[in-house]
């Protein structure tokens, strides 16, 4: 099968799901998001609309994410929101009739694997493959996965971190660990009503955490200029709105743990690397990826732990769509490199 305009790659993440469409680019960002009439199961917004009415929604409407750590929550829900998203880019899948590439977590199981697929067939695929969102994160960051050479890549989502080792285009060495953005923005919630007595939204942690989060004051030797910011919470003892100044340090000192596990992870798999390949990151260290890999101070603590050269990819946000992109435009025989499946 040689790829057409109509194949479409789809990176169906926890937080954002983001779509290339050959000859195009990236043709769409939006938040993983489903508004839900209660009553009867109507859909009433998808993607940025329904992220807007998150935490502000009456009684009987809720906000869902139908993806949760890279897997099916909610079916009819997934549904629904793949099938919008498809019209805005090229139409209702059913009448186009397009071939999807989806990229999912390594660790995946054969339920949560054919869940994906069945949502994407749900919505009017002709047939859908599943690649490893590693893989393709390392192909969007532009490192040289086909060749004889170790490559390692850290990409840190909403839902999970994927880390790989990879060379000859296929993964050597992986873990996928279930901490990633949202258990950041959920660790700053939680640090905010111990210390604080505040209830805060989801929103508001993940806002902070993209202004000033940082983790730059648990590195030795580092001083982190001081930056603050107003938020807005709920008293939990009074009830009353209250507002107070959240800073760089509550940041470093909330994520502290979850930003552990990851770099756990990290070593974890490196402890697990075949020795050839583990010579070969002396030379070209880690790549960060994904939202988290924006994160202030990580790249230097993840290269304290390790010894190794770490650095951001180029559009980390992006890495696993514009790495599904490069397949979609890869003019050879695809089938003989990835197995599509049909109804």
């Amino acid at each position: 099968m040689i790829i057409t305009m109509k194949n479409i790659g789809i990176d169906l993440g926890t937080a954002n799901t983001r779509i290339f469409l050959r000859g195009k680019g990236v043709t769409l960002r939006e938040p993983s998001a489903v508004a839900v009439s209660d009553a009867n199961e109507e859909v009433l917004a998808v993607g940025l609309d329904a992220q807007r009415m998150a935490g502000k929604t009456p009684d009987g409407v809720s906000v869902r994410r139908p993806v949760k750590s890279g897997v099916i929550a909610q079916f009819d829900a997934a549904v629904a929101m793949v099938d919008v998203f498809m019209q805005k880019t090229v139409g209702s899948l059913s009448a186009n009739h397009p071939r999807v590439m989806v990229c999912v977590p390594y660790s995946i199981n054969d339920v949560e694997r054919r869940a994906v697929e069945e949502v994407i067939l749900e919505a009017g695929a002709k047939s859908v493959a599943l690649i490893e969102s590693s893989l393709v994160s390392a192909i969007g960051a532009g490192l040289r996965v086909t060749h004889p050479h170790g490559s390692m890549i850290v990409d840190i989502g909403g839902g999970t971190t994927e880390i790989a080792v990879m060379s000859l285009g296929a993964i050597v060495v992986a873990k996928s660990v279930r901490v990633a953005g949202d258990t950041l923005d959920d660790a700053i919630c939680d640090y905010v009503r111990r210390k604080y007595n505040i209830m805060m939204s989801d929103t508001t942690a993940e806002y902070v955490k993209r202004s000033i989060g940082s983790i730059e004051s648990k590195i030795a030797g580092a001083a982190p200029a001081h930056k603050d910011m107003e938020i807005r919470g709920r008293n939990i003892i009074t009830g009353l709105p209250v507002a107070i100044r959240l800073t760089n340090e509550d940041m470093a000192e909330a994520m502290a743990e979850p930003v552990a596990q990851i770099v756990d992870g990290i070593r974890t798999t490196l402890e697990q690397t075949p020795p050839e390949l583990a010579a070969d990151l002396l030379e070209d260290g880690i790549v960060l990826s994904g939202g988290g890999a924006l994160l202030g101070g990580l790249p230097a603590l993840i290269s304290k732990v390790t010894h190794l050269k770490v650095t951001i990819a180029k559009n980390p946000t992006d890495c696993s769509v514009l790495g599904l992109g490069r397949l979609l435009e890869y003019t050879g025989d695809v089938d003989r490199i990835i197995r599509f499946r049909t109804k």
